[in-house]
């Protein structure tokens, strides 16, 4: 075998691992979207993933094809409802700023109880209200 042949082959198996990976993402893809697809009822479903099962190359194509602007609505879909579920849950980790009025409210008790001055008291009221 010579050098170039060598070269050649290394680039065609190369190429057949590219498109045997592409194939594989795409499969999990529609796999996924089978699922997530709640106006399918469950026969379809099942449909759908026997034809997976036994001819896998066809059915995504034609999954692909027959469902395909539906496949981006609902992964869209998906992306926006866990981006708000992950901006909810930081808001409520991080905890939103204080509303002035209970800050102020909870320096007039500490100024009640003796444990801050009048002088601490407002400057805790002017932080607050700017």
């Amino acid at each position: 075998m010579s050098f170039w042949e060598s070269v050649w082959s290394i680039f065609w198996w190369m190429f057949w691992a590219y498109i045997f990976i592409a194939y594989l993402l795409a499969l999990f893809t529609v796999l996924i979207d089978i699922f997530r697809d709640h106006k399918l009822n469950g026969w379809a479903k099942a449909v759908w993933i026997l034809f997976l099962v036994f001819v896998p190359f066809i059915t995504v194509l034609v999954y692909v094809i027959a469902r395909g602007s539906g496949m981006g609505e609902r992964a869209s879909k998906t992306y926006r409802d866990e981006k708000a579920a992950s901006d909810a849950y930081i808001r409520d980790v991080a905890g939103s700023a204080p509303d002035p009025a209970q800050q102020i409210e909870k320096a007039s008790q500490l100024l009640a109880s003796g444990a801050i001055t009048d002088a601490e008291f407002a400057q805790i009221k002017a932080k607050a209200l700017a």
